[in-house]
């Protein structure tokens, strides 16, 4: 369950997406994906974080709040990507947001 990171509204609405957009990315053989969802009451976004360790436990976190400008810029570059859910994608979209630090 995703809350906004700024006034705690449940963004996780079962049977409704909330996710605005998502992106994965292999990192030293563990996968990130960050999803990013809007608050419509705070006017920011919230990310969760999903890390899965190739060795270990796998972890979730939420990173925010994000100012509407911020995530949207985010949003934008991840949506330059035709298979954003591609780990192992290397686009120019992938390597910018993910910092060059991809496998």
């Amino acid at each position: 369950m995703i809350h906004c990171s700024k006034c705690g509204r449940d963004l996780g609405i079962p049977g409704e997406d909330r996710c605005v957009a998502s992106i994965s990315g292999g990192i030293m053989g563990d996968e990130y994906v960050e999803s990013y969802f809007f608050c419509d009451a705070c006017n920011v976004y919230t990310v969760e974080i999903y890390h899965d360790r190739f060795l270990g436990e796998g972890e979730v976190r939420a990173r925010g709040p994000l100012e509407k400008r911020e995530g949207e810029a985010k949003i934008a570059l991840i949506r330059n990507c035709e298979t954003p859910w591609d780990k192992k994608c290397r686009c120019p979209a992938h390597m910018e947001y993910f910092n060059g630090q991809l496998d």
